[in-house]
């Protein structure tokens, strides 16, 4: 059966974007909209927009948010082009910006999106299966040993990247790799019985790096997340929640551009106080983590960070 998905880090998140009853919110990933619809219960003149890829998810969200209020717009697309969403819709301008870059537990849960190396389905893995051509199945089947081994390393840190990517060849050879369990399959017969042995699914580093390079999920919170901040309202913020360093890498380094200057530095060193003026400020020094309860009720929950960033006031 299906399990709920259940939103990570739900209470601090919304704390952090300070919400104004008359305020512009966006969330860029709305999923099955836990984080939408406490964003909708906070505001009666303002306006929600949530953005998503996935039919699936869109139909259900909308359903659950017509129960809270209509102040609401579900934008079907990309988070890469938020401007270009909001701007069809009118909006220059906004005073808040939620991201939550987990996969929702029923995109991993339902077996023919090709996600989970729990279920046995087609290799897939497209997040947006209108406009993303290529899939886990192409790529596994079509790719070379170093194209597969380098995506295998760079977004999922494996470490027997070669050892999988050769064995994917042979295998290949003999047929086409076409579902999930084949796949699982030839990665189990690469790892020694210790790595085998641990806790962690064999599989969960290749899978989770196919679905990344698929997607192309890190350029696309890059350029997201840029285009966004750009979008701020004076004290508006940015919350993001991250799931693996690729992505905590993405915005420590983003935030620390906005906030930082090079004359921070020197400016220390004098025996006077003295700032530069900046755009940007982090709402909190460390991300925040959730709390034990959490880490008990959500087995998800437990790579999870909390990040922010906000615009400062005129």
């Amino acid at each position: 059966m299906a399990q709920e998905h259940t939103s990570v880090l739900l209470n601090e998140s919304i704390d952090l974007l300070n919400i104004k009853s008359n305020g512009i919110y966006v969330d860029c990933t709305l999923g099955r909209a836990g984080h939408s619809a406490e964003i909708l219960k906070k505001i009666d003149q303002g306006h929600l927009y949530a953005i998503d890829q996935d039919q699936d998810a869109i139909a259900i969200s909308r359903k659950k948010l017509e129960c809270i209020s209509s102040n609401f717009t579900i934008l079907e697309g990309n988070f890469a082009d938020i401007k270009v969403l909001l701007s069809l819709s009118g909006i220059k301008k906004v005073d808040g910006i939620l991201y939550d870059l987990g996969v929702s537990s029923p995109q991993f849960d339902k077996a023919d999106r090709g996600f989970s190396y729990r279920f046995n389905s087609d290799l897939d893995m497209r997040m947006d299966q209108k406009n993303t051509k290529i899939t886990a199945k192409e790529v596994v089947n079509t790719f070379t040993d170093k194209q597969l081994a380098d995506i295998f390393f760079q977004y999922g840190d494996e470490k027997f990247s070669w050892e999988i990517a050769k064995k994917i060849i042979i295998k290949r050879q003999e047929k086409e790799i076409k579902t999930t369990f084949e796949l699982v399959d030839i990665i189990k017969e690469c790892l020694p019985q210790k790595v085998l042995k641990q806790k962690k699914h064999p599989a969960k580093k290749v899978f989770q790096a196919l679905r990344i390079y698929i997607n192309d999920e890190l350029e696309v919170l890059k350029r997201s997340l840029n285009n966004s901040l750009e979008l701020l309202n004076p004290g508006g913020v940015i919350c993001v929640i991250t799931f693996h360093s690729l992505e905590e890498k993405i915005i420590k380094d983003i935030f620390k551009t906005k906030t930082t200057s090079k004359e921070d530095k020197f400016l220390r060193k004098l025996p006077i106080a003295m700032e530069i003026k900046k755009d940007y400020e982090l709402v909190i020094k460390k991300p925040v983590l959730p709390g034990e309860q959490e880490l008990l009720d959500n087995r998800r929950a437990h790579s999870a960070k909390l990040w922010a960033i906000r615009k400062v006031g005129e």
